[in-house]
């Protein structure tokens, strides 16, 4: 999961094939519209949540939603989508490239669950084997119908799950919030390129 150099193209596409039938090995532990199924996170889990504002209106909302389905919230520089013409559906195998420390990962998650609606649209997905943590985390847009205000929010459950993901957890921790609010500036960039 870890390496020195970038993962090939070749390398990728491997992985994701040999990922398609593995199930997913984590427990549900989220719900797509409800969060936790649990009211107290799993002894060794920690839980994440973070939540921001995106604008107002069904535009702010469709631009978000187009740029999730282009899975726009992932390219952050250091942390990609590696098959981002995969659809975000339930079934589909999620290739998350990230480049931390001088150090190259490539983690597959399953999308275990979706919505769409005019008021809400995302996924939940859980990690596989080939992940670096264990657990599951979601993505979702909402509009609230009163107000028109577009919020993106991001929960995730996990602990890690590869030994040098354990060995360094400080820095996993910090990457984990990193992406959070990296995450959420990349989205409100994309859909209010007049604010950028």
């Amino acid at each position: 999961m870890f390496s020195f150099t970038r993962p090939s193209a070749a390398a990728i596409d491997r992985k994701i094939a040999a990922a398609r039938h593995l199930p997913p090995a984590t427990p549900a532990l989220l719900t797509l519209l409800n969060g936790p199924i649990a009211p107290q996170t799993p002894r060794g889990f920690v839980r994440d949540v973070s939540t921001s504002q995106l604008g107002h209106g069904p535009d702010v909302f469709e631009r978000a939603r187009r740029a999730f389905m282009q899975w726009t919230q992932f390219d952050l520089g250091w942390v990609r989508v590696a098959n981002p013409t995969a659809p975000v559906r339930s079934g589909s195998v999620i290739a998350v490239e990230a480049h931390t420390v001088g150090l190259w990962s490539l983690s597959l998650t399953r999308i275990t669950e979706t919505v769409s609606t005019p008021y809400l649209f995302g996924f939940i997905y859980a990690t596989t084997r080939v992940h670096v943590e264990e657990g599951r985390e979601r993505f979702l847009l909402m509009v609230d119908p009163a107000t028109e205000v577009v919020s993106y929010s991001i929960e995730a459950i996990s602990r890690p799950r590869h030994p040098l993901a354990k060995l360094a957890y400080p820095v996993t921790r910090i990457m984990q919030l990193r992406f959070a609010g990296d995450s959420h500036l990349r989205l409100r960039r994309v859909v209010n390129p007049e604010s950028a």
